[in-house]
């Protein structure tokens, strides 16, 4: 929705033509952003050596649930790869499994035959200390679950009062070979997204809910969402905006314009703030709505009221969990 006019030779005329550049927008937002200048997509696995793989492994699947897939070794390292890698000359052969551990990153077990290396794990203020944070959808439950199991669980599951981890509850427990680990949940919630943070944390959580469901077929709730949705961006007063914001958007929202991409609801927010700035008097208005399945199409026009149609445009947004998740904006170009 922008008030910048461009000529061009071409304007979107039908819906066959804004179909097209919906998939083509759909392949081009469905895109892997890096990170950093490295090009960091995100943590594929977490490698953990254990004193015995086939122990560790019954563990991993017959106890947290999880399934092992890969396996490799046993490797025999030479002498420069230990000195590289701080090995100590005497250790032998690696096996490696990985594991999937579901929603999230892949856990990569290694044992080292004959390992001449430490058998003491690190206290939890050494350099080089860590654990394996797991979500859980109730705690209380799977605390009693793992006691069930033999497993030793360190004190009970804390609930955070305040701050940005505000009710996160969390756990920890000790692995059969001694590794400390731990379940964590906050079914609500953290303290920090109450503010519209720009930038959420992944969660399993949010992984574990099915994104489209019969719910999100539903053609007059898809109606609803975008008839808010065009409240929204005529709402002047900040606190009915932010409200109908995080009621109708999801938090990690995607925008995708002619010459820009808007991600998260802050961004969105920022941007109607500069648009309405810019046009006191002007107002977005319904030309027509139409939805199928998830998928809906608005046609507007945004003008002021004694010139309605300044500018004119379509947008296409995809609902997911009767939210919206993707917002694509098609401005028709004036000849």
């Amino acid at each position: 929705m922008k008030t910048t006019h461009n000529k061009s030779n071409k304007k979107i005329q039908t819906s066959a033509a804004a179909m097209l550049n919906l998939l083509i927008l759909f392949s081009a937002s469905e895109k892997t952003v890096a990170q950093t200048s490295a090009e960091i997509v995100g943590i594929d696995h977490v490698g953990i050596n254990v004193p015995d793989l086939n122990k560790a492994v019954t563990f991993f699947s017959d106890v947290l649930g999880f399934a092992p897939v890969t396996q490799l070794g046993p490797i025999p390292l030479d002498a420069d790869w230990k000195k590289l890698n701080n090995i100590n000359p005497n250790t032998g052969a690696v096996t490696i499994k990985m594991i999937s551990a579901g929603n999230g990153a892949s856990i990569e077990i290694f044992e080292y035959a004959d390992n001449k290396g430490s058998k003491t794990h690190p206290n939890t203020d050494d350099i080089g200390a860590s654990h394996i944070a797991f979500y859980v959808n109730d705690i209380k439950a799977s605390v009693q679950y793992l006691k069930s199991k033999g497993v030793k669980i360190l004190g009970e599951p804390f609930t955070m009062p305040s701050g940005d981890t505000a009710g996160e509850t969390w756990v920890y427990f000790e692995t059969p070979w001694g590794s400390k680990m731990e379940l964590v949940s906050y079914p609500n919630g953290k303290g920090y997204e109450k503010a519209n943070p720009k930038t959420v944390l992944w969660s399993p959580k949010n992984a574990t809910v099915k994104k489209v469901s019969e719910a999100d077929f539903d053609a007059k709730k898809n109606t609803a969402i975008v008839e808010n949705h065009l409240k929204i961006w005529n709402e002047k007063d900040e606190v009915k905006r932010k409200a109908l914001l995080n009621q109708v958007y999801a938090s990690n929202v995607e925008m995708v314009d002619r010459h820009f991409i808007a991600e998260g609801i802050e961004d969105i927010s920022n941007f109607i703030v500069e648009l309405q700035t810019k046009n006191p008097d002007f107002k977005f208005t319904v030309k027509s709505l139409e939805t199928n399945h998830n998928i809906a199409r608005l046609y507007w026009q945004f003008g002021s009221k004694a010139k309605p149609a300044v500018v004119s445009g379509m947008d296409l947004f995809v609902i997911e969990n009767g939210k919206v998740q993707k917002l694509y904006v098609f401005v028709d170009q004036k000849e």
